[in-house]
């Protein structure tokens, strides 16, 4: 277990410059190659999910019954593929995430150490790979080239009996053993649709991930989905929480009605422009993450949601948006969510009133809850050290504005720290703390960890998302630090580090282009090296899991990790890759490449 070591939020002033204290990065995670899927399936995680998610719904509502005969699983597939108004080709994908979903609570309720995991030898970066054979399969030899090592350890380490092989065979010799009483497998899908019949036959509960080629060869998978399977267990009561259903009820408490019942009602102008801007748009994590929280530590969790709750989740949106009022004016951002920022709206003034009416109101409303002194105390602390280390890395960045020089990718990381994984921190706490003082006691330390991995990554995202001309953001019009321009400035020789370096001083040459810039991040790699680091500190978020003794809590965030970061896909290919898919697919070779960044909802 990798613990990301807190760094001292100090700086080094040289010459009247200020320079941001470099991060640690945690242990790189090892890195599936980039390879499109096969054509019958689909074809973006984005996708993917949706299609798991109206299985799950579908198999919730109907209850088939497993084990199931292979024409009758194709009957409820093809009333899925209906419901999904997809192509027909993945009639068979749909029918192996539907036989997973009918296996799924019997796979929970058998003890790890009777369960099977079964992966394919074709996951091994085949022309490295060092790992001989023998007659039960591939003896892995923890190279760190691909992931079977780190699914078969953690597999192992939670008590499963594991085997990198194909063939029925010698899984029906296990099976008849009668120690293997659940399986978790990955293969693709013609070996499924042939394995079908034995899993009928050995009626034990059988989920099957789908590799996403079939080429036998340096294969991918949706390795989330293989962590999540390989977790399940009936000791995390949350597992069967609809998260969507949940922050769909929180997302609700910022209507203007539910505002004014949740806050009281408002008086004058301010308060008015306060909580409209308090239900503008925006993703609402913050929230979600304190809801979410709670929910997994409290002792009911098939309950309603006490009203409390709500005051608090509010709590945290009210500093959340109060910072980005302030952040907006600093940076002399004119957008926010699409609109005009609050102080191109109503002018300067106005917005840092609104600002700070809102951290007031964040205040208020922790005391106005009806929890225990204790608790209270404990959420102004928590709530005012974030506010502390929020207001630091926002400083680092405007004092390197001041005199603007270019930082390394370590002083970037060390930016996102401060700035967001506080506010992470806060909304997390808080959820722990409304559950009791004595459930935060035992889960602070996991908090604070996962905070700083998943605000990392978080602005990572972020940056990778700003690529291209539908980016999201735009960090390099507004000369601010990205983690991008720090890599590629590494990166870079001679004439390209001249021309990065000018973009680090906010001086971008005459005839040069922001678009040159994000060019230049392919062809160094830039890009490569941030997605690396994003799935890294995801890795690590999730790593810090395993010191956790609720399985509630601990199931519950793992899922987090999927939900922030798999409703949005960024697209990176090379100009070699797009070639090649093109080709593929039969594309004209002429064709205009897609914009580098997709954001899909």
């Amino acid at each position: 277990m990798l613990n990301m070591p807190t760094i001292q939020p100090i700086s080094l002033s040289l010459a009247g410059s200020f320079v941001p204290v470099a991060a640690q990065i945690p242990r790189h995670v090892v890195q599936q190659r980039v390879r499109a899927p096969k054509k019958n399936i689909p074809q973006t995680i984005v996708e993917r999910n949706h299609f798991l998610q109206v299985v799950r719904h579908y198999v919730a509502e109907f209850n088939p019954v497993p084990p199931m005969p292979a024409d009758e699983l194709k009957v409820h597939a093809d009333r899925i593929v209906q419901m999904l108004q997809c192509d027909p080709i993945y009639r068979d994908y749909v029918g192996v995430l539907t036989n997973n979903e009918m296996w799924r609570e019997q796979l929970a309720a058998v003890p790890y150490e009777r369960r099977l995991l079964l992966l394919p030898k074709c996951l091994r970066v085949e022309s490295k790979c060092p790992a001989p054979f023998d007659e039960f399969g591939l003896l892995c030899k923890q190279c760190g080239l691909c992931t079977i090592q780190d699914l078969q350890a953690e597999a192992e380490k939670l008590g499963y009996a594991t085997l990198v092989a194909e063939g029925s065979a010698i899984v029906m010799s296990l099976i008849q053993t009668g120690k293997i009483e659940a399986i978790v497998g990955v293969s693709c899908l013609s070996v499924l649709e042939r394995a079908f019949p034995y899993m009928e036959a050995a009626a034990i509960p059988g989920v099957a991930i789908p590799l996403l080629q079939d080429d036998c060869i340096d294969t991918t998978v949706d390795l989330y989905w293989v962590w999540e399977y390989i977790h399940l267990t009936t000791d995390d009561k949350t597992r069967r929480l609809d998260l969507g259903a949940l922050r769909d009820e929180v997302d609700f408490w910022f209507s203007p009605a539910s505002l004014d019942t949740i806050m009281g009602n408002g008086e004058g102008e301010t308060e008015r422009i306060a909580r409209e801007w308090l239900g503008r748009a925006g993703k609402r994590w913050r929230p979600f993450l304190t809801v979410y929280t709670f929910q997994a530590l409290r002792k009911d969790t098939d309950s309603p949601l006490p009203n409390d709750i709500k005051k608090i989740a509010v709590a945290v949106e009210c500093f959340h948006k109060a910072s980005l009022i302030h952040d907006d004016i600093e940076d002399q951002d004119a957008l926010r969510y699409g609109e005009k920022t609050l102080h191109e709206e109503y002018g300067t003034a106005v917005a840092l009133n609104v600002g700070d009416l809102l951290i007031g109101e964040g205040y208020r409303l922790i005391g106005a809850s009806k929890v225990s002194a204790e608790q209270k105390e404990q959420m102004l602390l928590v709530a005012s050290q974030g506010q502390r280390e929020l207001c630091r890395g926002q400083g680092a960045e405007l004092c390197w504005a001041r005199t603007p020089m270019p930082l390394t990718q370590h002083q970037v990381l060390d930016i996102f720290r401060k700035k967001t994984a506080p506010a992470f921190e806060v909304a997390l706490r808080f959820g722990a703390l409304y559950a009791g003082t004595e459930q935060h006691e035992e889960v602070e330390n996991v908090l604070k960890t996962y905070s700083e991995a998943l605000g990392i990554a978080y602005q990572i995202r972020d940056d990778l998302s700003d690529i291209g001309a539908n980016g999201k953001t735009n960090d390099l019009a507004g000369m601010r630090p990205s983690l991008l321009l720090a890599i590629a400035h590494e990166k870079a020789r001679d004439a390209q580090k001249e021309l990065i370096s000018s973009v680090w001083h906010r001086e971008l040459p005459i005839g040069s282009t922001f678009e040159q810039i994000e060019q230049l991040y392919g062809e160094l790699g830039a890009d490569a090296r941030a997605r690396t680091l994003l799935e890294t500190y995801k890795e690590e978020a999730i790593r810090c899991l395993t010191q956790l003794e609720t399985p509630n809590l601990k199931g519950l965030l793992r899922r987090v990790i999927g939900k922030i970061f798999n409703d949005v896909e960024i697209k990176g290919w090379c100009k070699e890759r797009e070639t090649k898919i093109r080709m593929r697919d039969g594309v004209p070779l002429e064709m205009p490449a897609q914009d580098e960044t997709v954001m899909t909802k």
